[in-house]
């Protein structure tokens, strides 16, 4: 297959997705990161827009890339202004990335209400602004925005714009779906006429996602003659985002047959995802396609059985090639294959029967408001329960929590606990900014120096939910809560009408799951955890 160029855009259009900010420093990161995956092209955004675009560009300049080429943005001259004396392009000539990407109109509807100039003045803008930065050196790819809306109100002008940016020297001409509404229909019809009409000029596509087509649209455009794809990490946008060069990524090469990336540097598809996710504060979404938490999770017993007996009967592709992993979710819908696969995974020995009583107890569980397909940790310790291959962390005498709020509003929280350990009886009290974290702290405090590994283990998340919300105060509460040693991320699960009662399940389970034989650190022997199996 002929190659395909990887344009990245997360850090200038990715940007405009509501609630979405980076700084310099994190911008940074993320261009190495997407370096090290092997992205060709990385736009870095605006040199001219703001001071943290000007810092970025700064910092750019002194760091060392493995193969990306970062690339400005910027836009057409101004109006009735030459382009030797538009700021932002002379801004764009004097800085130090080797390539600009500009945008400029190519729908008579923007020039005409939006630019407000004559469709000439818009095609000398176009051609002066390219043909300027070709002379200053610089490689120019020309983003023809609104072009499918341009094309279907006239073509032939649409044409023109293209015919100006390619006459004055752009290297590659890049047809965009700015308003994100087009279908795979028109993006093919509109490529045929294009590439009849600019023969020979390498084309790009740039599309997004308001009609949910933007990665059916860029492999439509891929097939019908589009050397470049442009696209942000995880789909990130503007309204309802760009194309997800992830998905992109994938597709391409392991659908299309296009050789993109090294073996090992598809295998860091995952991970690069999610880093970016990460830097943004946002939660990865688990049904992404191939980098999702649940992209290759079975949750269906049939579905779990079939995979157990051969992956292609419900996986499209081996999740380890895009560096993601297959997981069986475990509820009321599992069936014993899903048991024994959970089992073998926990290094428990599972036949027919033992998964059978598991099931069962999975079934009745969940009818009383348990989820353990979000608490793999606690179903891990029933598991162990079931097996024989279970002890307590500790056993418990008795925990006490006292809420006090005072006329100055200040509210203090005092948890104790009596617990048993090792033959030895453990009192604790301890002050938290909540019941949970007082429990915490106490627990933590009574066995802290017996089990050191505890200190790695940190609560990350803590949800809530009323099951039958009828009762109002009275109703059941489940309680979810996340666990991190700092590699791994494992939930448990408490139920009780009593919400602190829910919670102190679930911290303990928590607890207890990152104390499992096997997960404690090779400095930690066994024996210096008392009780413990």
């Amino acid at each position: 297959m002929g190659d395909i160029q990887l344009y990245d855009a997360t850090l200038r259009d990715g940007m405009g997705g509501g609630g979405l900010t980076l700084t310099a420093e994190e911008k940074v990161r993320v261009v190495h990161a997407l370096d090290q995956l092997g992205v060709d092209m990385i736009e870095a955004g605006f040199p001219s827009s703001n001071p943290k675009e000007q810092e970025l560009f700064r910092l750019l300049s002194r760091e060392q890339l493995e193969g990306a080429q970062v690339v400005a943005f910027g836009m057409t001259r101004r109006r009735d202004t030459p382009a030797t004396e538009d700021e932002g392009l002379r801004i764009l000539a004097e800085c130090f990335a080797p390539a600009c990407t500009l945008v400029g109109k190519s729908s008579v509807l923007h020039v005409e209400k939006v630019v407000r100039v004559s469709r000439e003045e818009n095609l000398a803008m176009i051609a002066d602004s390219v043909a300027f930065l070709v002379g200053a050196g610089k490689r120019v790819l020309f983003d023809a925005e609104h072009f499918f809306d341009g094309f279907e109100l006239d073509a032939g002008y649409a044409l023109d714009c293209l015919r100006a940016a390619a006459g004055a020297g752009a290297e590659r001409i890049v047809l965009c779906d700015t308003n994100g509404g087009s279908l795979p229909r028109q993006i093919r019809t509109a490529f045929a006429v294009v590439g009849e009409a600019l023969a020979g000029v390498p084309l790009g596509i740039h599309t997004h996602d308001d009609s949910g087509c933007a990665v059916a649209n860029t492999l439509t455009a891929v097939e019908s003659g589009a050397t470049q794809v442009q696209g942000t990490i995880n789909g990130i946008g503007e309204r309802t985002g760009n194309a997800n060069l992830v998905t992109i990524i994938a597709d391409l090469q392991l659908k299309l047959g296009y050789q993109l990336l090294p073996t090992e540097k598809l295998a860091r598809l995952t991970e690069t995802a999610h880093f970016v996710d990460e830097l943004l504060n946002r939660s990865p979404d688990p049904a992404q396609p191939y980098v999702g938490k649940h992209a290759f999770a079975h949750k269906a017993g049939m579905h779990a059985a079939g995979v157990s007996a051969d992956s292609q009967t419900f996986e499209h592709v081996d999740p380890a090639v895009v560096g993601n992993g297959r997981d069986v979710l475990i509820s009321e819908l599992a069936g014993r294959a899903s048991i024994v696969e959970k089992a073998r995974q926990a290094g428990i020995a599972a036949d027919e029967e033992f998964a059978g009583r598991m099931l069962e107890r999975v079934k009745g569980l969940e009818h009383d408001g348990f989820q353990f397909e979000a608490a793999d940790g606690s179903f891990e310790l029933l598991m162990r329960r079931e097996a024989g291959e279970y002890e307590p962390l500790f056993r418990l005498e008795s925990w006490r929590v006292m809420v006090e709020k005072r006329a100055d509003g200040k509210v203090e929280t005092e948890a104790t606990i009596k617990i048993w350990l090792g033959g030895e009886r453990y009192v604790r009290t301890a002050e938290g900014n909540g019941p949970v974290n007082a429990l915490d702290k106490a627990l933590r405090d009574a066995i802290g120096e017996i089990h050191p590994h505890l200190r790695d283990i940190d609560l990350v998340n803590f949800k809530v939910r009323i099951l039958d919300e009828t009762k109002g105060t009275g109703a059941v509460t489940r309680v979810l809560i996340d666990a991190s040693d700092g590699q791994d991320v494992w939930g448990s699960i408490g139920v009780s009408e009593n919400l602190i009662a829910a919670s102190w399940d679930a911290l303990v389970d928590s607890l207890e799951y990152g104390m499992q034989p096997g997960r404690r650190p090779a400095s930690e022997s066994p024996l210096s955890s008392p009780g413990r199996v």
